[in-house]
């Protein structure tokens, strides 16, 4: 019979692992569809290589520190796990316990990813994913889970709202702000601007699988399913958890759709991981109205934490990772200090448990922001964290990996060039004086000519087929010359050199490969054409194959819809 309670307890472990590595696939998830499509595959490949990385490191060193002794601070170093570890007291094969807290490491780790996106080097990245892995989360682990000193006075984070959410979050608070911002997130006067993810599908898809298996995350940290009051704790935390996490859905919901008009899709999407972390810490402990109250106030903090770190702290998180995992798991500890049943704040009238909560979240803290700070320093003077302008604009993809596009021949509609059509930006070309227009010509029979105060000039459009990763140019430079409409449309298609040369699995790819490019349309009258083209060329011009190519039409007309206006006039105005 004792064997038999082993096995279910052993297959509930293992159970709960597999679900906790699942999450590794809803971050992926989550942060591609919040990013931008040109760094899709890199943020898959650092979601793969969080948990690829942290599991030798975590076996050769992290589980050791984490769980090899009862020390204060530390548990020990036992090399690749040779210890005896029957002072545990487990029910479960030694690794069995092992792998399920390999999985929870790799989730510690994963969440940096998401903040630090779309400029972070891969090689740094990995640098960090090590070292977070073997020294940093292990010992603060340790000293909630492991018997360290935070466990000794009482405090209590049942799957980790603290030990992996909080760690993460201000693991990525430190990372972002050190790396500053995304080109173009804030304009000249510090205003953030939205810099839209390419896939709202694939981040529900991300949140639909994290909501699943966090059923393993908290209801596998039991680390038991036997006997009737393992049962009940296991039913009582999947109740507790989907509750948090619906109440924190709906409320965020009704918050963004009050404040900003309309229900906000994506901070809804983060609102039901915040009520996932911030229920984390006492899932087991809390009743269902506690649960209920944790994930109303999380909605709070998600919303308006999201919201401070962008405008206020003006640090740049791509998918909202600082205020889901870092002020709702600190968040969701403190609660526990208020609704835990047993001892909490408001059933028993005694502070003492909620300030050992408030000490082990400012430890906590403290703990990694210093850690975290010298790690990313140490990287950023050394082999560098940042990549550079041309390759944060060009994309990660193609910069870090070689790959042209993460979605092949098929280009998905993105929205995510922040600035495109808003805004004059300064620059040290002078606008041409009305003398230098184009002045009137012989034209060809029903050709229209515009008034320019005294002067005629014909209408010409310019066309121009680039690499999108100018865009941003290309604009500033056109404003500078007094081009002040576009019309800009993202496209697919190879010159004569049949696309750039791209590997799969090391294999050169023969075919011709369509290219996500971007077109720019201009019409212009007043404006030398000469100077749009001399000026184009020198915000496109990079020297490499593939900078693009403009054409010169005539143009035989220019109606405006609203007014009837042609020509000239129908150019000028606010359409």
């Amino acid at each position: 019979m004792e064997q038999l309670f082993s096995s279910v307890d052993t297959i509930w472990v293992l159970l709960g692992a597999a679900l906790v590595f699942f999450m590794q696939a809803g971050f992926a998830m989550v942060e591609t569809g919040f990013t931008r499509a040109k760094n899709a595959g890199n943020i898959i490949m650092k979601n793969l290589m969080d948990f690829a990385i942290g599991t030798p490191i975590f076996w050769i060193l992290g589980f050791g520190l984490m769980f090899g002794g009862t020390g204060a601070l530390i548990g020990g170093f036992d090399f690749l796990i040779k210890g005896d570890y029957s002072f545990l007291g487990l029910s479960i094969p030694l690794p069995a316990f092992i792998i399920f807290q390999t999985v929870f490491c790799a989730t510690a780790a994963t969440i940096v990813s998401g903040a630090m996106a779309e400029r972070t080097k891969f090689a740094s990245y990995c640098v960090y994913s090590a070292v977070i892995s073997a020294v940093i989360y292990p010992i603060s682990g340790h000293w909630i889970w492991g018997g360290g000193w935070l466990a000794q006075l009482g405090f209590h984070d049942f799957a980790g709202s603290t030990a992996v959410h909080l760690v993460g979050g201000v693991a990525a608070l430190v990372g972002a702000k050190i790396l500053g911002p995304r080109i173009g997130k804030y304009d000249k006067n510090g205003k953030p601007r939205a810099i839209l993810g390419h896939s709202l599908t694939l981040g529900a898809l991300g949140v639909f699988i994290l909501w699943f298996c966090w059923f393993g995350f908290n209801g596998g940290s039991t680390l038991s399913m036997t006997g009737d009051e393992s049962l009940t704790s296991a039913g009582s935390i999947f109740l507790t958890t989907n509750l948090s996490a619906a109440v924190a859905t709906v409320s965020t919901m009704i918050i963004t759709w009050i404040r900003y008009k309309k229900p906000d899709i994506s901070m809804t999407l983060n609102g039901s991981l915040a009520g996932l972390v911030a229920v984390t810490a006492g899932c087991d402990k809390v009743t269902p109205v506690g649960a209920f109250f944790i994930g109303l106030i999380a909605s709070f903090v998600v919303v308006f934490g999201i919201e401070f770190v962008d405008k206020v702290l003006k640090i740049d998180d791509p998918v909202g990772a600082i205020g889901v995992h870092g002020f709702c798991g600190a968040a969701g500890t403190l609660l526990t200090g208020l609704f835990a049943a047993d001892k909490g704040l408001f059933y028993t009238g005694d502070f003492s448990f909620f300030g050992v909560q408030v000490l082990g979240v400012v430890s906590v803290a403290v703990w990694v922001a210093v850690t975290m700070t010298i790690v990313f320093m140490v990287i950023k003077k050394t082999i560098g964290l940042r990549a550079s302008e041309e390759e944060e604009i060009r994309g990660l993809d193609v910069t870090e990996h070689g790959i042209s596009s993460s979605y092949a021949d098929f280009m998905p509609t993105t929205a995510a060039m922040p600035g495109v059509l808003s805004g004059r930006a300064e620059s040290s070309l002078e606008i041409p004086a009305e003398e230098d227009a184009i002045p009137a010509v012989q034209l060809p029979s029903g050709m229209t000519v515009a008034k320019v105060g005294d002067r005629t000039a014909k209408m010409t459009k310019i066309a121009m087929v680039f690499s999108q990763e100018r865009l941003e140019a290309l604009k500033n430079a056109m404003n500078s010359i007094g081009v002040t409409g576009m019309t800009v449309t993202q496209v697919l298609g190879y010159g004569t050199q049949k696309g750039h040369e791209a590997y799969y699995r090391g294999v050169k790819l023969e075919d011709v490969k369509l290219l996500p490019k971007v077109k720019v349309e201009i019409v212009v009258s007043k404006v030398p054409v000469q100077t749009v083209i001399d000026t184009a060329r020198k915000a496109l011009y990079t020297g490499n194959v593939g900078d693009g190519k403009l054409f010169v039409y005539d143009v035989e007309d220019t109606v405006r819809v609203r007014t009837g206006e042609h020509g000239y006039d129908a150019l000028q105005g606010d359409d």
